[in-house]
């Protein structure tokens, strides 16, 4: 039988420091129910987000941190997402003041958009717009706890976090670096369906819940996140400005084909160059995260 867990209190730093809502062991079937951006407090258009936040000190609730049995620093966590299920029948967009990725000439006043699940919740309508968008839920906020300190709910980095990347969804499986016993890891911050770029800097918030299985491959140290899907593989790299957090993702995914297919660091420099993909994932963050990506059809060598 699968573990349920769900916060009575949700978390809004990524810290070494908190007592773990659950112990799992590894391999255990895990339901963990989470949070919007918002903790559900934009609800209608007239949601207003300065009136309805204004009594809000942080955003981005956490469920968090899940302790992992047998997790060391130097070990890499391997979180397999085998189900995203959208918990209510409508996500939140808005704008917010001083807040977005564009810096328009018209000055855009505050506004919520709400998109409901329409067509047995396969797609998302806006009335006022007037236009069906597929559902395609993922994670934006995944990690684990940093080495040391304390980092906002708001922010990614080597240890994951609010990266914001598509790819972190149901099906593919997500390797993080371990820094603390336990690993010590959250999520969060699930969308209903977002852009590359997550460009107005709010998403389809919707809360969720999502089935995921842990393991751990012990004694693997990886430096940023990685991502399997059934056909890429793929490193996410987070900084500023935005040329660094590509030149990570990179550098992360050149070091995979290294370690793993039998690359040597020039062969996959070369090949990376010719058939490597990548995205944005966020460019409204603290820091911007960029997906670098390879087939799998370019990773077994063949004879011509």
């Amino acid at each position: 039988m699968a573990t349920i867990i769900k916060n009575e209190e949700y978390k809004y730093i990524f810290s070494p420091y908190l007592e773990p809502v659950a112990r799992i062991t590894p391999g255990n079937e895990v339901i963990v129910y989470t949070e919007d951006a918002f903790k559900s407090r934009i609800k209608t258009e007239a949601d207003i987000p300065s009136k309805a936040l204004a009594t809000v000190r942080f955003l981005n609730p956490q469920t968090g941190p899940i302790y992992i049995e047998g997790a060391e620093p130097g070990d890499t966590l391997k979180v397999e997402i085998q189900d995203i299920e959208l918990t209510r029948d409508y996500a939140v967009s808005c704008f917010l003041k001083h807040f977005g990725g564009l810096h328009l000439e018209e000055r855009l006043e505050e506004k919520v958009w709400i998109w409901r699940l329409v067509e047995n919740r396969q797609y998302l309508y806006n009335e006022e717009i007037r236009v069906k968008i597929p559902v395609r839920p993922f994670y934006g906020t995944f990690g684990v706890a940093p080495e040391i300190e304390a980092i906002s709910t708001m922010s990614p980095g080597p240890f994951g976090g609010n990266m914001d990347v598509p790819d972190i969804t149901a099906g593919n499986t997500v390797y993080l670096p371990v820094y603390n016993k336990g690993a010590l890891f959250y999520m969060g911050d699930c969308h209903a369906a977002q852009g590359e770029g997550e460009l107005c800097g709010v998403a389809c918030e919707i809360t969720a819940k999502a089935t995921i299985k842990f393991d751990l491959i012990k004694g693997k140290k990886i430096a940023w996140p990685r991502i399997e899907s059934k056909d890429k593989i793929m490193a996410v790299g987070s900084a500023r400005p935005m040329e660094d957090a590509a030149r990570i993702a990179y550098a992360e995914l050149l070091a995979w084909l290294a370690e793993d297919y039998g690359f040597t660091k020039a062969e996959a420099y070369e090949l990376l160059t010719q058939v490597g993909g990548l995205y944005v994932g966020n460019m409204v963050d603290t820091s911007y995260s960029l997906v670098a990506s390879i087939h799998k059809r370019y990773l077994q060598r063949i004879d011509a």
